[in-house]
């Protein structure tokens, strides 16, 4: 993919911009902010990315949970690096959303009011250890499958920070991989728990990719402005697929009595998703929906003196006496 920026047109006329507009997306050119770009790309990019930034903070509390309880120092320092990881790819992402004139604070009032979603993957309890594994594996694996089209996203800092992102998810999935063989290979108990964790996390893992193409209200105007690459029922067709054989291989088994190889189709066939459960959780009547908020919004009261001692800071190295000191120290000898 290029990423030139479309071409500067000296022109306020809405047609002849939304044109060259077009044109740049269908060259597979990078928007950059200070394009011009249609409102709804815009407010599409907006929902989106805040989305998926308020999934990764969200997104530290069902692992988080276990730090204290791993089972061993190494165990516990990749989970800690783990969710370190997801603090830094939520920053990432509102930084990218910051760039088309959204701030994160706007952006965070509207997930603690419950005016912006996150995945409803997790609003679901973490209750044992093997959980840890099951998310690395399947809800990182389903990420990693869903986010990888979008390091060619047609929004160039969306992009870019996918690409850093996706690199430390695919790290992500390979230690939940690896966390799960080895309870699998374990004790007849410890083989019985990685079991019981993939059987509850395999369905909303599907559910992650969101709905059906049929009833997606935004799947089809993202792909068409290539924000989006693949379709819902695409990407999880595509996930399904790598994790049968990854089942195999770990001896595990998928929850899902209708999954089975389609020589025709050249794909698995796998039961239906249970949808009412989907959109009863993203209504908030999930197990943990009102815990993952209620600690959310704790967080970040909690907070509040760092970011005033951090503007704080800011404002003061910034005033005209100190940077004159900072530059002629001799000046206050």
């Amino acid at each position: 993919m290029t990423t030139a920026a479309p071409e500067t047109v000296e022109t306020t006329d809405p047609s002849a911009l939304e044109a060259v507009f077009d044109a740049a997306v269908a060259a597979d050119e990078r928007i950059e902010p200070r394009d011009w770009m249609p409102d709804a790309y815009r407010a599409t990019l907006v929902r989106q990315m805040a989305q998926h930034a308020h999934s990764e903070i969200i997104g530290m509390q069902p692992e988080a949970n276990w730090i204290t309880r791993a089972p061993s120092l190494r165990r516990k320092a990749i989970l800690m690096a783990k969710v370190q990881d997801e603090a830094g790819h939520g920053l990432y992402l509102y930084s990218a959303a910051e760039t088309l004139g959204t701030g994160r604070d706007e952006l965070l009032d509207k997930l603690h009011s419950g005016r912006q979603k996150y995945s409803s993957i997790f609003n679901y309890p973490t209750l044992t250890w093997a959980d840890v594994g099951a998310i690395g594996w399947l809800v990182d694996g389903a990420a990693i499958t869903n986010q990888v089209p979008l390091c060619r996203c047609s929004y160039g800092p969306y992009a870019r920070a996918m690409v850093r992102i996706c690199k430390e998810e695919s790290f992500h999935q390979r230690q939940g991989y690896e966390l799960l063989l080895a309870l699998s290979r374990g004790t007849e108990a410890q083989h019985a728990m990685a079991q019981d964790a993939v059987d509850r996390w395999w369905w909303p893992s599907l559910m992650m990719f969101g709905p059906p193409d049929d009833e997606s209200a935004h799947s089809a105007q993202s792909m068409a402005w290539k924000i989006k690459r693949h379709s819902n029922d695409e990407l999880r067709q595509r996930f399904v697929d790598i994790c049968v054989p990854q089942a195999e291989s770990l001896g595990l088994t998928l929850p899902d009595p209708a999954l089975r190889w389609n020589e025709e189709r050249g794909h698995h066939d796998f039961g239906p998703i249970d949808w009412d459960e989907f959109h009863q959780v993203l209504r908030g009547n999930g197990p943990c929906n009102e815990q993952r908020l209620d600690r959310r919004r704790k967080a970040h009261e909690d907070g509040a003196w760092v970011r005033e001692a951090a503007l704080a800071h800011a404002a003061k190295h910034s005033a005209p006496e100190h940077t004159d000191r900072t530059e002629h120290p001799e000046a206050s000898a």
